[in-house]
């Protein structure tokens, strides 16, 4: 099956860090690259073949429904945004779909889909072993009850003794489980080990203050051995 070749434009690290880790799950989609400058995006866009953008819409200098309209020829498209407003203007521009963040990965997969159809690509059918790989949620056994946490959710997790913690937008919940067998069960890319006990999900990071990162209200340590590895998965930094 050909691989569908897929550029990212956004001017946020994160949005385009916690894409590409649910994109990097999916066997038929190739990430070319990730650009944050919307001219050095036009750039790219002119001297190599793209089949899917991903593009979003509110971006300095220049917005991303004013890019697509400036290409000859235009790939398909789905934006990404935090505005709902600009639904109309998008689709008036023949995009396929339009994410409204934070979205799931579900429903990138939907959105995906309705790319496939637009490329005239068939749909993946996925494999059995893929397991949690494709699932928006975690389960997890907490005061004697099965417990599905959406991992849109989840913002970080934290070892505790021989149990873990996972800190979500709604509390805390504790659960008697490793946390390297938890690590196993989530999709890498959107969350990433920073600690040897401690795992985040990019997408709720909003900065690195030292040694630790800041997530809402909380401050997460990060092992001096994984900081480098942290900037790159975290923060697109090189």
């Amino acid at each position: 099956m050909p691989k569908i070749r897929t550029l990212l434009i956004d001017d946020e690290y994160l949005a385009l860090n916690l894409l590409e880790g649910f994109l990097g799950q999916l066997d038929d989609v190739e990430v070319l690259a990730k650009i944050k400058q919307p001219l050095q995006a036009l750039e790219f866009l002119s001297r190599e073949p793209v089949d899917l953008l991903f593009l979003d819409i509110q971006m300095p200098r220049l917005r991303g429904t004013d890019l697509l309209r400036s290409l000859p020829r235009r790939p398909v498209t789905i934006f990404t945004t935090a505005y709902s407003e600009f639904a109309v203007d998008a689709f008036g521009l023949d995009a396929v779909d339009y994410l409204t963040k934070p979205y799931s990965f579900e429903r990138l997969l939907q959105a995906l889909n309705k790319a496939r159809q637009a490329l005239r690509l068939p749909a993946p059918v996925p494999l059995p072993e893929a397991g949690l790989a494709l699932a928006t949620f975690l389960t997890v056994k907490t005061d004697g009850q099965y417990r599905k946490v959406p991992l849109a959710n989840i913002l970080f997790v934290e070892s505790w003794q021989e149990y873990v913690r996972i800190h979500t937008v709604g509390g805390v919940l504790l659960a008697l489980e490793r946390l390297k067998n938890l690590e196993a069960q989530l999709p890498a890319g959107p969350f990433v080990r920073v600690h040897r006990s401690y795992l985040v999900a990019v997408g709720q990071v909003t900065a690195l203050d030292g040694n630790e990162l800041l997530i809402g209200p909380h401050r997460v340590p990060v092992s001096r051995d994984l900081r480098e590895q942290v900037l790159r998965q975290v923060f697109g930094v090189s």
